[in-house]
């Protein structure tokens, strides 16, 4: 097949997440088995119009904000012929390809981003995407679609989706699993780890107050908080860090490499993952594969990601109150510790991108 493939980032994006990683890994398996994949993503300071990589080609056009009037001229202008299949991704907005592309067309949702808006987009442009999702989701609900975890084929099922057309598929992670858990050494002192961007949507500063809290019961309680900051919350959490009674116990990283973010990830004992909504908590799974349980909030794609009290601990109340009870307990418990690291471990082993990859295929033959 010859496959379109619209989103508005590419995993070379400084914004760059979970979802890009998922949209190159199935990319590169399709290349492999003969398929050409054409992405067309927005632009970003330094990056090149066009890229090839790993099997199939990247072209980038205007910016996260013109990308989709410009991929739709694009397309038009050089790809209106090309495709056999084309993929709307909806990563925050659609690329609307129902409307002017001819060719078969099926929908992937890593997430719905009703809940996200007011975290991530100024006012008013915030309030404009929080009025207009559920309107231009029922635009779009007679498509197939692809998404990632239960929690957002039930989002899209709201919106007027048919249970019948929505398909998820597992997702897989970059991390080997470690040989045996058991055997990683762990920082001398009881760690809490915060990985990934300080953005609004993430709710470090939630991380940071639960640990403040749960120092309190666990007073040799360490905090790691790696990933870039960005904009006014960034600022405002890297202050609160300064700021803390106890920043002689917490650790500002920055961003740092997959050999750091590995390291990281095998010698803190829990990583605590408190967003407002996720796809799929695909931090948890990388942790869980390094031998660490997660503490995280009852959310869209956590709750998919954690199997509560078996591979890591979800939060009874979304504060941080709640998380610091569930950190310090989990903490004194030995045994239920050993139990959570053991099973989590265990459970990302069976989340790999070739069974996801195969489901992914099966659904675009169709």
């Amino acid at each position: 097949m010859k496959i379109l493939w619209f989103t508005w980032k590419d995993r070379r994006n400084p914004q760059a997440g979970g979802a890009e990683l998922v949209n190159e890994e199935l990319a590169k398996r399709l290349a492999q088995d003969g398929h050409e994949v054409i992405f067309i993503v927005g632009g970003f300071s330094g990056g090149p119009a066009e890229e090839n990589r790993e099997g199939f080609k990247i072209t980038r056009v205007g910016n996260k904000w013109t990308v989709y009037l410009k991929a739709f001229q694009h397309y038009r202008k050089h790809l209106k012929k090309w495709p056999d299949l084309v993929i709307d991704e909806i990563n925050t907005v659609p690329f609307f390809a129902k409307f002017y592309s001819k060719q078969k067309n099926i929908l992937f949702v890593p997430q719905l981003c009703r809940k996200i808006w007011f975290h991530q987009i100024f006012f008013p442009l915030n309030l404009l995407g929080y009025i207009l999702e559920p309107i231009y989701l029922r635009l779009l609900n007679d498509r197939k679609v692809i998404t990632i975890s239960q929690s957002s084929k039930d989002d899209l099922k709201r919106y007027g989706f048919k249970e019948s057309n929505i398909s998820i598929i597992p997702l897989g992670t970059e991390l080997e699993p470690v040989a045996n858990p058991g055997a990683i050494i762990k920082f001398k002192k009881p760690t809490l780890l915060s990985l990934g961007a300080i953005r609004s949507m993430k709710r470090t500063d939630h991380v940071i107050k639960a640990f403040e809290l749960a120092k309190k019961s666990v007073p040799d309680l360490e905090l790691m908080v790696a990933g870039d900051p960005f904009g006014v919350y960034g600022r405002k959490v890297l202050n609160l860090i300064k700021k803390s009674d106890y920043s002689e116990s917490i650790q500002y990283l920055g961003r740092v490499s997959v050999v750091k973010k590995i390291e990281l990830m095998q010698r803190s004992h829990l990583i605590a993952v408190p967003s407002v909504k996720e796809g799929w908590g695909l931090i948890v799974t990388e942790a869980n594969s390094q031998g660490t349980p997660a503490v995280v909030y009852n959310v869209d794609g956590l709750r998919d990601a954690v199997r509560n009290n078996q591979t890591g601990l979800v939060c009874d109340h979304n504060t941080p109150e709640n998380m610091a009870s569930k950190i310090a307990d989990v903490l004194r418990k030995p045994e239920m510790y050993k139990t959570l690291q053991e099973n989590g471990w265990a459970w990302s082993k069976e989340i790999n991108f070739e069974k996801g990859y195969k489901q992914f295929l099966s659904i675009l033959n169709e």
